[in-house]
């Protein structure tokens, strides 16, 4: 094949083949070009749940301008920008009263989690704990795909690289939260989250707690697991875990924060279900940060991290070119200000925990959907083979990939993610951009429901159901 006869130039997802491309948007709406023809769609996903403004948002436009005018680029090291700082105050004012002292600005959520490792480790060897090297993440996770960020998640990405990232033993994992699979019938929930909370115990007891470093979890998991919330008791119970054998809490909220699952009109997910002083020593974010018009992503640092720093050497090893960049965080300022003065986190909250109850009661007799799942903008549903036994569909059948592409033909994109189940299993994401309506809700359950329907009667006509 020559160069001439090449079908795409862009060497990701699959090779020669042109996916589907975005000519333009416009609020929630995107004009999407496929196979020669030209459809418009709603943008149910927001790509990977990164939209809050919407498309071709007219204010956005003329914050890019203004800061193309004033900004473009220094080494964050030498020589600082005034809009990271910015940046950094407008987030830590606007999450509970002492929860975060600062901040580090990067260029997606990988990077940020890698970041946030090396913080770590830095953070123990300021204290003096050098035997402090080993990581706790969860089963069936995802926090990216560098080597630090696959080292710490579990996932089928992950796997096929597993030769050449961090050793296991010192990147451990303990047992997924997902009551909806592992949850016994007879058991209660104080008791599946205690038994949990046993299982991580005995991980750092096992391993010694003066070798633990770091707990790790997404708050709201997303495309590894399919937004299973935390149920009471669950993470405060980690933090205890944390405080008792001077190990770091780390909540990745890259896909659920930054106002996309805050329950009263703030940034962070985790407000759902902690108080202040229970909250992360470390917390990356990202995704709607810049609402897709800036690549930054971020890691937030408590007031306990920073002090430590502080009483030590002063200062942070290493630096990334684009780190503090300042013409994204002047941007990714002018996003969350206005996003705060319309109140679209609260928008987003309330429109969809409103779809969520809405897929819920329409998609309840289907005899595919085993689980619809989720909190605030960010929700999930679970295919499987047969309701009462939770058995999965065959990898090769591919029902997410077969749903998302109806959902796509029918008008909606949401994405399709495969390994909830232990490396098996289906689910789709939906997270709508924050200026959703109630009218777009109804379209988006319409067209799941629609959808989801037409693939039962496909799969039934091919003897797979």
């Amino acid at each position: 094949m020559t160069v001439e006869d090449q079908k795409s130039y862009i060497f990701q997802a699959k090779i020669d083949e042109q996916v589907p491309v975005v000519l333009k948007g416009e609020g929630t709406k995107i004009t999407v070009e496929k196979d020669g023809e030209t459809r418009e769609l709603l943008d149910g996903v927001t790509g990977a749940a990164v939209g809050a403004l919407g498309w071709g948002d007219p204010d956005v436009l003329e914050m890019i301008n203004e800061a193309a005018k004033v900004t473009s680029y220094s080494y964050p090291a030498f020589i600082g920008n005034k809009y990271s700082e910015a940046l950094a105050k407008f987030y830590i004012d606007n999450s509970p009263k002492g929860a975060f002292a600062a901040a580090q600005w990067c260029g997606s959520g990988s990077e940020s989690n890698e970041n946030a490792l090396k913080i770590i480790r830095q953070y123990h060897m300021e204290k003096g704990n050098m035997k402090k090297i080993k990581f706790i993440s969860r089963k069936t996770s995802y926090h990216g795909f560098t080597t630090g960020a696959m080292s710490i998640s579990d996932n089928a990405k992950a796997a096929a690289f597993s030769d050449i990232l961090l050793p296991k033993e010192q990147f451990l994992k303990m047992d997924v939260c997902y009551p909806y699979r592992h949850q016994k019938k007879t058991e209660t929930t104080e008791a599946y989250v205690q038994r949990l909370l046993a299982n991580l115990e005995d991980i750092i007891t096992g391993e010694d707690p003066e070798t633990v470093a770091a707990v790790i979890v997404e708050t709201l998991p997303g495309s590894s697991l399919g937004t299973s919330p935390p149920p009471p008791g669950y993470l405060n119970g980690i933090r205890k875990l944390c405080n008792k054998y001077d190990i770091v809490m780390m909540l990745d909220e890259v896909m659920c924060g930054t106002g996309r699952v805050s329950p009263n009109g703030g940034l962070n997910c985790w407000e759902n279900f902690l108080t202040a002083e229970e909250g992360p020593d470390i917390q990356t974010v990202g995704k709607t940060l810049g609402s897709g018009y800036v690549t930054i992503a971020g890691i937030l640092i408590s007031p306990k991290i920073r002090n430590v720093f502080l009483a030590g050497s002063g200062r942070i090893a290493g630096a990334h070119t684009y780190s503090g960049h300042g013409f994204n965080c002047l941007v990714a300022l002018k996003i969350q200000e206005k996003i705060k003065a319309l109140g679209l986190t609260k928008n987003i909250f309330e429109m969809g925990n409103h779809m969520g109850a809405k897929l819920q009661e329409s998609l309840a007799e289907s005899p595919i959907v085993g689980d619809v799942r989720g909190l605030g903008g960010f929700w999930s549903i679970e295919f499987v083979k047969n309701k009462d036994t939770k058995e999965s569909f065959p990898m090769p059948l591919n029902v997410t990939r077969l749903v998302q592409d109806k959902c796509f033909d029918n008008g909606l994109t949401v994405m399709g993610n495969q390994g909830c189940n232990g490396g098996v299993g289906d689910h789709i994401c939906i997270a709508p951009h924050f200026i959703v309506s109630e009218d777009e809700i109804e379209t988006i359950v319409s067209v799941v429901t629609k959808s989801v329907g037409e693939i039962v009667d496909e799969l039934k006509e091919t003897g797979e159901l």
